[in-house]
């Protein structure tokens, strides 16, 4: 196996860099609307530019066409942390967010989708740094990978030396990966605009609909209110589930759907499952409010499945303060934490077909304890799973747990109390947001210690990366040579 090549790696990072400069000016036009200084986005895009052309003249030679695996793993982990790091830019330089540490972490928070906030007051902020919190979910829902992708064949690289290393997508719709990219961009773009649309028709500005279409399509959850969803109204609460779940279906599905391909619709197993599990938990909270609860029975039903969704699809919008909700409904929000929607979506967390994959497996072995000479398959989607897709998913399981324990374990050393740390470590790892103890729904992540913030940052690129791609990097078999 040959050395990593570091000028493959280098010219990677200076495309990201690059699209994080164009990125930082999109905020200008926002800033001068609103009587804004933009220095805070000129000087970021042109700090961001400058090294991005440093870099790349550093590793223009290089021999991208014979990038290998390893590089592309090693590029996509650098990339979610050299993009938050520049991230972080805005918020330094209009003072914001003086702290590096919390600028990181809420840039992390962004990039990845995840929705946590060190923030105490988010209606203090101005609009273009608001604008610039929400692009950042925007931006982080279909990957900077896939924006990557778009351009890079101009820049001399081969795509799929990137896609299966950063994204869930498993399933091609193209033979062409830029092909791929530009067809889940196409959705993309069009559920942002129908949400905008809208959410502008219900009690919300443009501004505003505009900032929550990027936390609702990206499934990241940056609301531009401290209360997040909570005071608006029924109307906008509706529209914001709606594009909740339609996020966390697979892009893929929109696809065959556009093309009149609706037998593979029928036969995809993860989305019935999405919706059955979606469905069933949505009707059992909103069950258990309307029982234990003073609430009449359409604000159960919207509160119930608001919640649900947001929390299945790692969203992590808010429209109660589910403190104080039955203990039976705050142990299954802190269950589904655990969910995550389909794979090809902008969610988090463990995903849909994985946990498929358990309970036919599970039925399989029970199967087999009654008919022992019975020869089971277990099949997704009409078609068999192979061994190795099978155990990539059990493993995959077993070691989500170990790493979610083993954060949890740590964050109470540092000092947080076993409620706070065990959410703290689900959600930054599920990308998911909100959670219980001191960082609930009305609370934030300002007074964690330094070193939970830095955990929690990296437990959100971590889950973003779906744990593979960056735990690879500390084996023996992949330095190698």
């Amino acid at each position: 196996m040959k050395l990593i090549n570091p000028l493959v790696i280098i010219f990677i990072l200076s495309t990201i860099l690059l699209i994080t400069a164009a990125s930082f000016l999109l905020c200008v036009p926002v800033a001068l609307l609103y009587d804004e200084s933009p220095d805070p986005f000129l000087w970021s895009a042109l700090i961001a530019a400058a090294t991005s052309v440093l870099l790349y003249h550093i590793s223009k030679k290089a021999s991208r066409e014979k990038a290998n695996i390893r590089e592309g793993a090693l590029s996509v982990s650098l990339a979610w942390i050299v993009l938050s790091a520049a991230g972080t830019m805005p918020y330094l330089l209009s003072g914001s967010i003086p702290s590096f540490i919390n600028a990181f972490f809420e840039t992390v928070s962004g990039f990845t989708t995840t929705g946590a906030s060190i923030l105490s007051d988010i209606e203090s902020l101005s609009y273009s740094i608001l604008f610039w919190r929400s692009l950042t979910h925007w931006i982080g829902g279909l990957g900077i990978i896939m924006f990557v992708i778009i351009i890079m064949p101009a820049l001399g690289m081969t795509a799929n030396q990137l896609l299966p290393l950063e994204s869930s997508l498993k399933e091609k719709i193209h033979p062409k990966t830029k092909s791929v990219a530009l067809r889940l961009l196409y959705v993309y773009l069009g559920l942002t605009l129908v949400q905008i649309l809208l959410l502008v028709v219900g009690e919300m500005n443009l501004f505003d609909s505009i900032c929550h279409t990027f936390g609702t399509v990206s499934t990241g959850g940056f609301s531009t209110k401290n209360t997040s969803m909570i005071e608006y109204s029924a109307y906008s609460q509706y529209i914001i589930i709606l594009f909740m779940f339609l996020s966390g279906v697979s892009f893929v599905i929109y696809y065959h759907i556009v093309k009149f391909n609706l037998r593979k619709v029928k036969y995809n197993d993860e989305l019935w499952f999405y919706i059955a599990i979606t469905m069933f938990f949505g009707t059992l909270v909103s069950c258990i409010l309307l029982a234990n609860t003073t609430l009449p029975l359409e604000p159960a039903f919207r509160e119930g499945f608001f919640q649900v969704v947001a929390f299945i699809t790692t969203t992590g919008f808010v429209s109660a303060d589910y403190l104080h909700w039955p203990s039976a409904g705050m142990i299954i929000l802190f269950l589904l934490f655990f969910a995550g929607a389909s794979t090809g979506s902008t969610t988090g967390s463990i995903k849909m077909v994985r946990h498929l994959l358990v309970l036919k497996n599970i039925r399989s072995s029970f199967t087999r304890l009654v008919h022992p000479s019975m020869v089971t398959q277990i099949r997704v989607n009409n078609k068999p799973v192979t061994e190795q897709n099978n155990l990539s998913a059990t493993s995959f399981l077993i070691i989500y747990i170990f790493i979610f324990l083993a954060g949890t374990a740590t964050f109470v050393i540092t000092g947080l109390d076993p409620l706070t740390a065990a959410s703290a470590a689900a959600t930054s790892l599920g990308n998911v947001g909100p959670g219980f103890g001191s960082i609930g729904p009305v609370f934030n992540y300002l007074h964690l210690p330094a070193i939970s913030k830095v955990i929690c940052s990296l437990l959100m690129i971590i889950g973003r990366l779906e744990i593979y791609t960056f735990f690879i990097l500390f084996t023996r078999s992949f330095w190698k040579i």
